[in-house]
């Protein structure tokens, strides 16, 4: 059943564009479809619109078309080379718009976004998108946004219809930076717990079981992440984990069981890589949280 979230609001503000249908794009029209919005939408493929036009959504034959229809306008689309392609199809029809971006992208790509938006008289909002299609309207998926403020402010009450809303100040790639760390972090923590799962396999151990085990472990995490963050803010590295002059050593341990049984270990090897060279520098009384010295690209 369609429900209405619009009473009070004015006729503009109850209007918002969609460009891009894809999984994430369909539910964000589809959400703000069946909280009152009159909502607009746009695909490439057209025959993504139907669905959403039988819930109650217009659909525009043009992008620009479909810019021109709503003062607010959602973009979320494959990637940066797909925005590119269709902000250039709209170019000046943006003026005078508040064009949301929320398609995956770089810090750098959000700020070229927005010089562009600023050169066509239009303001800008890059998102960024934590959680899956199925989630958007609830609390379970997050929206990061950093950009106008007056755009975030006035468009506020719509944004939280879609998620958990965090803005993250003023300046364009804010939200991508912060995005693309989380991002980034979890692959790291997934790809060594996939290492460390064929490691316990090949040791002929029940995989499942020790996940469980792991999942239990890991609790302790983030009193360890909060800390090393202190400490590579302030520079001041403290023994964490033991000091490095002890850790190197469990890291030969840790490199010769895994090539003993026929495991990758090029991701230890690093690590000890970094160790050494951290103690060769007369820093091996400090904690792991100083490897972070080393890790800027020469």
């Amino acid at each position: 059943m369609t429900t209405t979230k619009t009473d009070g609001l004015n006729d503009r503000a109850s209007q918002v564009t969609v460009l891009g249908l894809g999984d994430m794009g369909s539910a964000i029209a589809k959400t703000l479809i069946n909280r009152g919005y009159r909502t607009t939408v746009w695909n490439r493929t057209a025959s993504k619109c139907a669905p959403l036009v039988d819930a109650g959504a217009t659909a525009a034959a043009t992008a620009a078309e479909a810019v021109a229809a709503s003062p607010l306008v959602v973009v979320c689309l494959l990637d940066s080379t797909a925005v590119d392609e269709v902000l250039g199809s709209v170019d000046a029809a943006v003026t005078g718009k508040v064009l949301v971006n929320l398609t995956s992208g770089s810090p750098s790509q959000a700020r070229a976004n927005e010089r562009w938006a600023s050169e066509r008289g239009a303001e800008y909002l890059d998102g960024k998108i934590m959680g899956d299609p199925p989630y958007v309207g609830t609390p379970n998926v997050m929206f990061l946004f950093s950009g106008s403020r007056s755009a975030f402010d006035a468009h506020e009450p719509l944004l939280r219809e879609l998620g958990t809303v965090v803005y993250h100040g003023e300046e364009a790639g804010s939200a991508a930076v912060e995005f693309m760390a989380q991002v980034a972090m979890g692959y790291e923590i997934l790809i060594g717990f996939l290492h460390t799962l064929r490691l316990v396999q090949a040791e002929g151990a029940d995989v499942a079981e020790f996940a469980e085990r792991v999942a239990s472990s890991v609790a302790a995490l983030p009193p360890l992440l909060s800390s090393i963050g202190k400490a590579v803010k302030s520079g001041e590295y403290p023994p964490d984990l033991g000091s490095l002059n002890v850790q190197a050593a469990l890291m030969d341990d840790l490199i010769s069981h895994r090539e003993s049984i026929g495991v990758e270990a090029v991701r230890m090897r690093e690590v000890k890589d970094l160790m050494d060279r951290r103690i060769a520098g007369g820093f091996g009384a400090q904690g792991f949280s100083s490897l972070f010295e080393l890790l800027a690209k020469s």
